[in-house]
């Protein structure tokens, strides 16, 4: 009686083995050159066809595939493991169920030289150990048009020692990644179909299929480095999925954001918090009012609180709301900078400001007569605190600086800078646009007298922002705007205005966007900034070793303590051109001068290409960014 799932060994009409495993790698060769959106990835990179691919013609073959019960002896030991045939290859070669075993070359068939997976490739990417049992789901039910339960679990194997149907009338196919997935998935805690492999930290993805290579796609090894923080709960694959977004498809592939630094993707939280305010408790605030009155009243000042305890501020009079950074900063140039900063007065930033820490500044100088200084940085792109305090007297009545830059990544020492400035007398607004989603934030350890950030910059909408202020800082400071709101009283005489925050908020506040605001605050909360930072640094780490190995590209700040940002340029490449072709690949990336110039000029450039990091990327991220940067250098070459 013939084993299962091969031909009796000498069979007259037996094609090649090794001749069939090459004319089935070219197809899936074929599939990975030319990807549609529907398309399904090959089996971990292992080389199998797309589900229901019909095989080419070919000579009537007496061979068989494996079917469920012969991957199921290899897997989980049951049943019992069939003995090769005569002439079959040894086990270890897919089990010995007589499948080339992996890196066979293929005579007599130009340009091929690709093989089909064998025992230690399917274990790679299982995670199992040669010879140990897997546990396995019970057989699935079949899919539309597969071939009957028992033929791999009905996912479109043939049966085993069922011989293929003559060709050209032949239907049988063999599974995808889908379909591999769904059967074993479940039990092996496998991601979703489609989902990128990860590859090793600090090595590049091989394989033994080198076409897999050359299309830039990795394959997972035994112990590659998991997306999870270590000490952790956290998981970046796992939290994707509270992103809708991305499961957008950009030019074919799968969205791959990379350009948090300019806004961060919204979980569902913050969108149905949103659609929640919207459909229950739209209205203008002030309690007494009506019922929704009450509602949004309720809501609009339940995310001051969260904005408050997220800041760790001592009262949530000391947050207000405003559009965003830029409005922060603009509001205290205007309204503490104008009453108290005269001519011969001196405001100190440094070289990593973002324009809108340089702009309001210089425009309240030319004002009052006031004197901008700039503390330059190292060409690793940190303060250089020397001369930072050579800067720092008597008539420094300012001291406005980024807590990391959003052009090179680079923390500044937030705590010490403060301290320094406080010790001449100096107010200090520290900028947190960049630092919120990376980082906690500890106002009142920090010291400093504001802090202003973006909404946008941590998961929430855009036009929302916020300016911690200390209290005594925000009730020795007038008005910005006037109007409704903001007033206690008003005649034609005299106006008199409310108490911080309300004095800084005249008019109808962005009252569903602070309800969002506080959503994204408490979804950051719930997974851990902690654990994010520390998934970020990994991130960071793989990121620069990768990109650095590529020739001719340079890194633009490489301080050792950095959030999440990569800046770099490539040589004979512009900027434009490298942030175009990647977004042909569906990675997005920011290349400009990202509002950054004078810090950029400082590294002899006036743009470059930013990838920037959240919370919901991935190893396999930035491994993807790495390969397309590759092809895209050795291509502006001619070294394809």
């Amino acid at each position: 009686m013939p084993e299962p799932g091969l031909p009796k060994s000498g069979a007259p009409d037996l094609p090649d083995i090794a001749w069939l495993t090459r004319l089935a790698n070219e197809m899936f060769r074929t599939q990975l050159d030319n990807p549609s959106p529907s398309a399904p990835l090959p089996v971990g990179g292992f080389g199998l066809a797309p589900p229901s691919t019909p095989l080419p013609d070919m000579p009537a073959p007496a061979i068989t595939a494996p079917g469920e019960g012969e991957l199921r002896t290899l897997l989980a030991g049951e049943p019992a493991a069939p003995v090769p045939a005569a002439g079959a290859t040894p086990p270890g070669a897919f089990g010995g169920f007589g499948l080339a075993p992996p890196s066979t070359p293929l005579p007599g068939v130009p340009n091929l030289g690709a093989s089909i997976p064998g025992e230690a490739e399917l274990r790679a990417l299982l995670g199992g150990t040669p010879g140990a049992p897997v546990p396995l789901p019970p057989a699935q039910a079949p899919l539309a048009g597969a071939t009957p339960p028992g033929a791999f679990g009905g996912f479109g194997l043939a049966p085993p020692s069922t011989p293929l149907p003559e060709v050209p009338a032949l239907g049988t196919a063999l599974p995808g990644e889908a379909e591999l997935r769904a059967l074993l998935g479940p039990a092996l805690g496998l991601p979703a179909p489609g989902t990128p492999p990860q590859a090793s930290p600090g090595t590049q993805a091989t394989s033994s299929f080198y076409f897999l290579e050359e299309a830039g796609h990795g394959v997972p090894a035994v112990g590659a480095r998991p997306d999870a923080a270590p000490g952790t709960n956290f998981d970046a694959n796992a939290r994707r999925s509270d992103f809708p977004i991305l499961a957008e498809r950009v030019n074919g592939r799968k969205l791959i954001w990379l350009d948090n630094g300019a806004t961060t993707q919204k979980p569902r939280a913050v969108i149905d918090r949103l659609v929640y305010y919207y459909e229950h408790e739209n209205s203008n605030i002030h309690r007494a009012a009506h019922e929704l009155a009450a509602r949004a009243t309720d809501a609009y000042e339940g995310a001051r609180e969260i904005v408050r305890r997220f800041l760790h501020a001592g009262s949530v009079d000391e947050i207000v709301f405003v559009r965003g950074t830029t409005e922060g900063i603009n509001l205290i140039a205007q309204s503490w900078g104008r009453r108290y900063i005269g001519a011969g007065d001196e405001i100190v930033i440094t070289w990593l400001e973002h324009h809108a820490n340089i702009v309001p500044w210089q425009m309240l100088c030319e004002q009052t007569g006031a004197k901008l200084r700039v503390a330059p940085v190292d060409d690793n792109g940190q303060v250089l605190l020397d001369e930072y305090g050579k800067l720092l007297g008597p008539r420094t009545k300012l001291v406005a600086f980024t807590q990391v830059s959003n052009a090179l990544g680079t923390i500044t020492p937030s705590h010490l800078m403060t301290q320094m400035a406080h010790a001449v007398g100096a107010r200090v607004l520290l900028d947190g646009a960049q630092s919120v989603s990376h980082m906690r934030t500890d106002v009142q350890s920090i010291g400093c007298d504001w802090f202003v950030f973006s909404g946008h910059k941590v998961f929430g909408p855009t036009g929302i922002g916020a300016v911690y202020g200390r209290t005594d800082v925000l009730e020795e400071s007038p008005p910005w705007q006037g109007g409704g709101n903001m007033i206690a009283d008003v005649t034609f005489e005299h106006t008199e205005y409310h108490r911080p925050p309300t004095r800084f908020e005249a008019g109808t506040g962005n009252i569903g966007d602070a309800v969002g605001l506080g959503a994204a605050l408490e979804y950051v909360e719930q997974v851990g900034l902690e654990a994010i930072a520390a998934h970020e640094h990994d991130l960071l780490q793989h990121a620069t070793h990768l990109l650095g190995q590529i020739p001719g590209l340079r890194l633009l700040g490489t301080a050792p303590e950095k959030a999440g940002v990569i800046s770099f340029v490539i040589d004979g490449l512009k900027t434009e051109e490298i942030g175009r072709a990647l977004n042909q690949d569906g990675i997005a990336v920011r290349a400009g001068h990202h509002c950054a110039q004078p810090i950029l000029r400082r590294f002899g450039v006036e743009s470059s290409v930013r990838a920037s990091l959240a919370l919901y990327n991935t190893h396999a991220d930035i491994d993807a960014l790495a390969a397309s940067v590759r092809r895209i250098r050795a291509g502006a070459s001619g070294m394809i």
